[in-house]
């Protein structure tokens, strides 16, 4: 019955959360409702920016559990048939953007953290700390980045992220790359001129083609996608720039710097350079206590393709949330809330051991 009565709570705040749209880097308004809400239930919370982190009496001899979600959503898309600042429930589902990306984990994780900061269970053996970080969506530097050095020593965190409430265990990191090919203008009619879409033609082809031979079990193979190629001014004009878009999703076997050295020697006729270093690929070895703990309790580790703040974890971390990825960032995003209910009695009783 307490699960059932937390439960309800959390499906209340997530609702004014819908209702205040809460965008990456306009998370504002939203945070202000989350840390309002959260005193009112008798709890002291800290603001870093639009970060709100709840830390209370640790006990030195106990491990640190960090348990984190993100505030702020994606911008709707237009395929939207019913009003996503809107939070509507018909059935079992509530409607509204960010509903499982990632309110549902939000909402689930601060309910379990209430239920033993309450009192309600015999007590944890980790000491919990709780972080609702924004800017997520954007990897943003106001973000989780901003609000780490605030944290004490974490030995472990759960990101609540929708993963249907089984651990992801790894996570491939991202690395995009701007590309330019260069050559020489001159009329399209004469043979003058450089043409620099061909000078970059050989240079895509190998990324097309080209495969990593370090495959992971749980994440598969490094991936490069070229997603966005620009140039020319007009038809009659011969193009002197090219330039394109590389996504990177590396395993775990391959760190980001390495990939661009490498990408940078390969490339024969294009500059290359990395807007970021940092998204890393992430990974819990999987006799850690708490991926063993899942394993108990029923769950299936896997690997994750999307990227999370736990690419900025000097920490061990997984990915454990309820909904399913394939609902975020789409139109008409939903959540059960009896996946929310799972959600909290799952998180109580993986935490109370």
């Amino acid at each position: 019955m307490e699960i059932k009565r937390y439960t309800n709570e959390a499906v209340e705040l997530l609702k004014q959360l819908i209702s205040t749209p809460r965008v990456s880097r306009y998370e504002t308004a939203a945070a202000d409702i989350f840390e309002q809400q959260v005193q009112k239930w008798g709890m002291t919370c800290r603001r870093i920016g639009n970060n709100i982190l709840i830390q209370e009496e640790t006990d030195p001899r106990k491990p640190t559990l960090l348990l984190n979600a993100h505030i702020d959503t994606v911008k709707p898309v237009a395929t939207w048939t019913r009003k996503p600042f809107t939070p509507v429930v018909e059935g079992d589902r509530l409607y509204g953007l960010g509903a499982n990306d990632c309110g549902g984990g939000l909402v689930s994780l601060l309910a379990a953290y209430r239920i033993f900061r309450d009192g309600m269970m015999p007590g944890a053996s980790y000491n919990l700390v709780f972080l609702a970080s924004c800017e997520e969506e954007v990897s943003g530097e106001g973000g989780f980045r901003k609000a780490l050095p605030e944290l004490p020593p974490i030995d472990v965190a759960i990101v609540g992220e929708p993963t249907g409430m089984q651990p992801a265990i790894a996570e491939k990191g991202l690395m995009v790359i701007d590309g330019i090919a260069r050559g020489k203008s001159g009329h399209a009619a004469r043979e003058e001129g450089v043409n620099a879409i061909y000078e970059a033609l050989d240079d895509l082809v190998w990324l097309r083609d080209y495969r990593f031979s370090k495959v992971s079990p749980l994440l598969g193979a490094t991936k490069m996608t070229v997603t966005m190629v620009s140039s020319g001014t007009q038809h009659n004009v011969v193009p002197d720039e090219c330039r394109f878009v590389i996504d990177v999703r590396p395993n775990e076997y391959y760190h980001n710097e390495y990939l661009f050295a490498f990408l940078q020697k390969h490339m024969k006729k294009c500059e290359l350079t990395a807007r970021s270093f940092r998204l890393s690929s992430s990974h819990i070895p999987h006799d850690h206590p708490l991926v063993q703990r899942c394993i108990a309790l029923g769950m299936t580790p896997f690997g994750s393709p999307t990227l999370s703040d736990q690419a900025l974890m000097p920490f061990p971390s997984l990915k454990l949330g309820p909904g399913e990825s394939s609902r975020s960032h789409s139109a008409d995003e939903f959540i059960c809330i009896s996946e929310i209910e799972k959600a909290v009695s799952t998180y109580v009783t993986l935490i109370n051991e």
